[in-house]
This record gives structure tokens, sequence and C-alpha cells, in this order.
């Protein structure tokens, strides 16, 4: 049974609709959340030049000690550079840089003496390329006063934050998302439950869980893994046996990026599929800029949805 994907006349005014349902709230709520990790980033920066002594002992020790630093002193250089640029100029290796950044540590079987050149590296450069304009006591060797090393770490914030303005958008819609399913959910009698007391296919009627990990077995049957489900719900009335409802929580501020990584949804039904059967139910829950051609796609691929601003359309789906 389909429910919006097998209505192609009702999509444009869904995709208007939903477009100034994402609109709308960004106008209201997104700055402020923008604004609050700008707060939050200053403090970081803060904290990173003050282990730094306000940049004039930017060691390979320190960095070691303090990989989360490294992000930030991308943005004390004119210009800025990226995490690509970084290592490209600083020739050292994406495996020290994406470690660093992403899982806040030096890789583990990297040998120190190895680390510590290759931070060496990295240091040499950001010293190198470091903004003297926001950083004047570099250049005049004296000590910053509490002013002037507050007005340094608020443009870096401001620099931070322009680069994940991206992320901090979606996960802040994300977050939104989540509130208003558990909402109407817990409206409908449903109970939600944490993810750590749930598995997959022992979860109770009438609950619901987030961001749950799917078992699944690949291609070949050799290996399984876990594929991440924003939103598992196990009807009420649901018959012995059968599978939880499975929903991805999607949100978009313009067309490009979801035609760029529609497939991804049809990857995962494909693998969902593939370990539980034809039977899986797995629907996407929109919020914002998804045009027709993929509406189109995801239809195509046996994939229905819910449009948040019609979020009562779940009720055809047994919820």
């Amino acid at each position: 049974m389909s429910v919006n994907s097998n209505k192609p006349d009702r999509w444009k005014a869904d995709i208007n609709e939903s477009v100034d349902f994402y609109n709308d709230w960004f106008m209201k709520f997104a700055p402020k959340a923008y604004r609050e990790t700008r707060i939050e980033s200053t403090k970081q920066v803060q904290l990173a030049l003050k282990r730094t002594a306000n940049l004039t002992n930017v060691t390979p020790k320190v960095l070691r000690e303090n990989p989360e630093i490294l992000e930030m002193l991308r943005m004390t250089t004119a210009p800025p550079i990226a995490r690509d640029r970084l290592i490209g100029l600083a020739s050292v290796p994406k495996n020290l840089v994406t470690n660093m950044e992403d899982n806040l540590r030096i890789p583990p079987k990297m040998a120190q003496a190895k680390v510590d050149v290759e931070l060496q590296k990295i240091s040499n450069l950001i010293m190198k390329l470091t903004d003297e304009d926001i950083f004047p006591w570099l250049e005049t060797r004296t000590t910053p006063d509490e002013k002037e090393a507050y007005r340094a770490a608020t443009v870096v914030a401001d620099r931070l934050c322009g680069a994940q303005s991206d992320p901090i958008i979606r996960n802040a819609q994300e977050k939104r998302q989540l509130g208003s399913l558990k909402k109407w959910l817990e409206h409908r009698g449903y109970s939600y439950v944490e993810t750590s007391k749930v598995k997959f296919g022992e979860m109770k009627r009438g609950t619901f869980t987030f961001r749950l990990g799917i078992p699944i077995t690949m291609a070949g049957g050799t290996k399984q893994i876990n594929i991440p489900v924003d939103v598992v719900i196990m009807l009420k009335q649901a018959k012995e046996g059968s599978l939880p409802l499975l929903i991805e929580a999607k949100s978009a501020g313009d067309f490009t990026n979801p035609n760029k990584r529609r497939k991804e949804e049809a990857i995962k039904i494909s693998q969902l599929q593939t370990t539980y059967g034809k039977d899986v139910r797995y629907i996407l829950f929109l919020c914002g800029y998804f045009d027709s051609g993929y509406l189109g796609y995801e239809a195509a691929e046996g994939i229905d949805w819910v449009w948040e601003h019609r979020i009562d359309d779940l009720i055809a789906f047994g919820v």
C-alpha cells in the first residue's frame, strides 16, 4: 500500500508546503541555533588559545595532548585553510589529521616519534600562515590583554561556525524533527524506549526508539553490520513476528543536496530487504526542499514518505 509515492498529482503542492514549512522554521529558530553554537565555539577557541599560550606555543607536545584544537588552528590562518589543504601543504598523512579532527585522538598505531615529526610540520605551517591581523601580539611579541584575546577568539569562532553552518542547521533540524515525531507518537499512546535498552527483533508493541542500529547481512552473506535508522516503531496492532516500521528523518535547505544523496535511501532499503525480505517497511519523514525528481526516484525504488507538514499521514501506515 502506498500513501504518497503513488500520488504525483499532489507532489507539487506538497513540495511548496514543505518548502514554506522549512523556511518558516529556519527564520524563527536557525539563527538561534547558530548563535548558541557560536557562543560555545568562542569558549572552545578561548580554551585552545589558553593551551597554546595564545598561539606562541604550538608544539608537537601541545598538539599531541590536545588534538581537538587542530580544527580551530586551521581557522587562525590567512586565509583559513580546509582540511585537505592542510594535509597537502604540510605533507602530512591524511589519517593523522582526520583522526585528530574526527576522533579527537592521535592514530593509536602511529609511533610517537613519527607523530611528532608530522605534528611539527603542522605547527610550522600554522605559524607561517597565522593571520597577524587577528593575532597582532605575535608580530609585536607582546602578551595580549583579555579584550584582545577575546576579540581574536570571536573572529576564529565566526570562521568555525561559517565552515560548520550546514551541520549546525542540520543537527538543529534533526533534533526538531525527532521531537515532532516523539510528541506525535506519545500523543497516540506509544512509549519511547532508550536505544540502549532495545533489540531490533525484540521490541514490544506500542514502543518506539531513535537511532537504532539494524543488523544486516552484507552481499555474499559472510559479514554482518549494523546500519542506523532514525526511528523504529513497533506498531500497536503488529502481528506476531512482524517487523517494526522504519523511518528515516530527512530535511534539506535547498534542492541540490537531496538529489546528490538520493541513492543512500535506495541502498539502505535494498540492504534491509536482502536481510529481512520484501515485507520490511522503510519510509521517509520529509521536511524542506525535496523536488519531484527526488520524489520520483524514491518512488521508483519502492520508498514511500510522510511530509512533516502532514504528519497525520502516519496513521495510514498503521501507526
